[in-house]
């Protein structure tokens, strides 16, 4: 008998070159071929490949043989291997009808002269793979004697044909064996034509030989080589998905997902993750570099939000102009028409500072980014609380024997504005100071970008920025809503209160949509807010007064006024 191991490793190597990797077996009952097939079994798994089913030959009795057929017949493999050791006419394999099974491959692996006169033509032209060991005129004598004595293990030289004749390290004969291919005729004839080798002593790349060319495949078989999977291979793009109690072999294909591909022809077990600086192609073959995503001057978000700022900037400018060009008049000389010159100045810079959050960021800008906004508002705001107090206390000092008479003038005005901004200063030095704002690549983006983002450094610190805001906005408010009924001319209380109240509306609903949203989407939401609440105080407290001032000239003096 060959060994066991030596014709294992050959029939390996032979799935191995076709990629067969689902396979039945079929044996002759006896220790010898139930010893190779618990051998092969074992192999074959090694190998990630599958037994689809495993048959035993027994003599008796012929149900036996009909049920194999009709498993052979109904099996999905299209490569059967057949081990028999004694000495079986092909009358008995044609019996159990192994070769009538259109569409299947048959490896025989047998230890027999080859004699045509004993094979019968089966009803389909079929392709059986014959592996059997070469006698090469060896005397029989080595094959009984080579236990007899461990000095016989030894013996190495040429015989007469110049073939090396010794015995391995187990004490086995070393054979090559011949990959025969049978070729059924007509009239019950059949030929046979070797097509391959395997010598297990070979150096490594010359011990395996096949030459497809001279195998004449089936007509079944639609490719060039039989395919014998349990499962098509997945694309590129998916992996393998097992099935519950099913073998290894038995799989279904899954897309990859999220960053993950699979790059290769083979089936893969798991996809590969890109590198963090990269995204899946549409088909999740490949991985290619994220775009670098921020928000520019040149796409259409950017043109148009600077567009906007920039129209701002000049209709507050305009105002500014009005008001300077009618100083003199009533309606902006009350309630301290300097202080409406610092609120629309504030204003201007707000709606320029709003262009800095578009572009590329880097260090500089994402500093200067929340800090001009978070000062040039508190200094908005507190003109406009300034404003508001001014109301209050000019209507309170007309009063007989107020005290407040002495508090009335530009002075208060001033501090008010001035320590409220410096404040604010100060709660952005101490932010600088401790965890200042810096340009940051977020790379989870799954958009298949890398967002370039300015990190607020100190999310606290940032909040409390907000919320200085907000404190201003509020007090602003409350302060204007409680002196909206008060008498006097040109009373800007209600004015304040709406703009007040679109302020604060504006940046309560910011906070949220702010938190949700990442990258440029996130810078725009900001711009938004600035731009809205910014135009939010010009449109309540001073186009009213521009109307008048510019359509409605007649109200704008003292008759008027005293009149009203």
């Amino acid at each position: 008998m060959p060994n066991v191991l030596q014709i294992i490793a050959g029939i390996m190597k032979l799935l191995k070159h076709f990629n067969w990797t689902w396979v039945g077996i079929i044996i002759y009952e006896d220790d010898n071929s139930l010893q190779f097939v618990h051998l092969l079994k074992e192999r074959i798994e090694q190998n990630g490949a599958c037994i689809e089913f495993i048959e035993i030959l027994r003599k008796l009795p012929n149900l036996r043989v009909d049920k194999m057929h009709q498993t052979i017949h109904k099996s999905s493999t299209k490569v059967i291997i057949g081990y028999f050791e004694m000495q079986l006419s092909w009358g008995f394999l044609h019996r159990i009808r192994i070769l009538e099974i259109p569409g299947k491959v048959c490896i025989t692996i047998a230890d027999f002269e080859f004699t045509t006169h004993k094979l019968v033509k089966p009803s389909f032209q079929n392709n059986t793979l014959l592996f059997r060991g070469m006698k090469k005129n060896i005397p029989r004598f080595f094959k009984f004697v080579r236990e007899l004595h461990r000095y016989l293990r030894n013996v190495h030289f040429k015989n007469m044909l110049g073939e090396e004749i010794f015995f391995d390290d187990n004490g086995d004969f070393p054979l090559d064996y011949t990959i025969i291919n049978l070729i059924f005729l007509p009239e019950k004839k059949v030929k046979y034509k070797i097509v391959g080798s395997y010598k297990p002593y070979a150096l490594p790349g010359e011990d395996f030989t096949i030459n497809e060319k001279d195998i004449g495949w089936e007509a079944a078989f639609t490719q060039s080589s039989p395919q014998s999977r349990c499962s098509q291979s997945c694309s590129p793009g998916y992996r393998k998905l097992p099935r519950e109690r099913k073998p290894v072999c038995c799989y279904d294909c899954t897309p990859c997902t999220g960053r993950e591909i699979s790059n290769q022809t083979a089936d893969m077990d798991e996809c590969i993750r890109c590198q963090e600086d990269q995204w899946p192609n549409e088909n999740r073959d490949a991985c290619f570099p994220k775009i670098i995503s921020f928000l520019s001057h040149e796409e259409t978000l950017g043109i148009i939000l600077t567009l906007i700022s920039i129209f701002f900037f000049f209709i507050t400018a305009v105002i500014l102009g009005i008001f300077i060009y009618y100083q003199a008049t009533p309606i902006v000389k009350s309630n301290n028409r300097n202080l409406s010159y610092i609120i629309l100045v504030s204003l201007m810079l707000c709606f320029l500072c709003s262009l800095i959050f578009i572009g590329h960021p880097d260090k500089v800008t994402c500093v200067l980014r929340q800090v001009a906004f978070g000062i040039t508002f508190s200094i908005s705001l507190s003109s406009v609380l300034a404003k508001t107090i001014t109301v209050v206390m000019a209507f309170h000092s007309t009063k007989p024997g107020s005290k407040l008479r002495k508090w009335m003038g530009s002075r208060v005005s001033y501090s008010i504005v001035l320590s409220c901004s410096l404040l604010q200063v100060f709660l952005c030095l101490i932010w600088l100071g401790a965890a200042p704002p810096f340009p940051h690549l977020n790379m989870e983006g799954e958009d298949g970008t890398i967002q370039i983002e300015c990190n607020e450094g100190s999310a606290i610190a940032f909040y409390c920025v907000l919320g200085y805001l907000g404190f201003l906005a509020g007090i602003s408010f409350i302060v204007a809503f409680l002196a909206r009924n008060l008498p006097g001319s040109f009373n800007e209380a209600k004015h304040i209160t709406f703009s007040m109240l679109v302020f604060c509306s504006v940046w309560v609903s910011f906070i949220p949509t702010y938190l949700s949203t990442r990258g440029k989407y996130m810078v725009a939401v900001e711009i938004f807010a600035i731009l809205a609440s910014g135009f939010g105080i010009l449109g309540c407290i001073f186009i009213p007064k521009c109307y008048i001032i510019l359509l409605r000239p007649e109200r704008n003096n003292r008759k008027y006024i005293a009149k009203k």
